[in-house]
């Protein structure tokens, strides 16, 4: 494998470690990568990195070193709009993505404060993604893709797309059916006594017109009519 390339990214990476000093230690690891196909010239050195080319640019490097320490590292575009949010979240499976704008991913791999400060956030989802799964868990709901977003402009998002447990719907469903079929059983026995309201109303009054029928009919004089 040709390492030729490998000099010049280092020389201009030299300033990018001085500066990285000055920040947190996202970027050491990048550095390390970088240090490793440099030595990778020497027969002796240390053995080639997975995946790294001398042909590859320092953003490709970057996004090498960022997908083998954060996971399903997506570098796309992604607008800051529900819409777009929505479209990543169902194309999306698993807790461990990141999609990174390509613009920002150029400024974190030339920016030690840029990779320091992005690198935070990443890191602050992964450390916050156990507990809002927990607490989502109390609820009955699990996920099914979530991951961090960072857009163009620089802001970020989280997001989480995921539907309720299997038994938490069972339970729910059961419950409906149960409700439906105590509703519909409420409903039949109102129908039925209606009914049987109906039927012996008409017997009253079936009776009263019977017995009306069968009292003697008085005139005017006082006199009892025959039937």
């Amino acid at each position: 494998m040709n390492f030729s390339g490998v000099g010049r990214e280092l020389t201009a990476v030299s300033r990018y470690a001085r500066k990285s000093r000055e920040t947190a230690d996202a970027g050491s690891g990048f550095l390390k990568l970088l240090e490793k196909m440099g030595k990778a010239e020497n027969p002796s050195g240390a053995e080639a990195n997975p995946g790294v080319s001398a042909e590859m640019s320092k953003s490709d490097i970057y996004r090498q070193y960022l997908k083998q320490k954060y996971g399903n590292v997506m570098i796309q575009n992604v607008e800051n709009n529900q819409k777009s949010i929505d479209k990543i979240g169902a194309g999306t499976a698993g807790t461990n993505n990141v999609v990174i704008a390509p613009n920002i991913l150029e400024q974190m791999a030339n920016d030690p404060k840029k990779a320091s400060y992005y690198e935070g956030q990443i890191r602050h989802y992964f450390d916050t993604l156990p507990q809002c799964s927990a607490q989502l868990s109390l609820l009955g709901h699990e996920i099914h893709s979530s991951g961090i977003v960072i857009h163009p402009d620089g802001t970020v998002t989280h997001y989480i797309s995921g539907d309720l447990k299997p038994e938490v719907r069972a339970r729910i469903e059961a419950r409906i059916k149960a409700e439906s079929e105590e509703k519909a059983r409420r409903k039949w026995i109102y129908q039925k006594r209606s009914e049987e309201s109906a039927r012996l109303r008409a017997i009253a009054e079936n009776s009263r017109a019977m017995h009306d029928a069968a009292r003697p009919q008085v005139n005017s004089c006082g006199l009892i009519l025959d039937q």
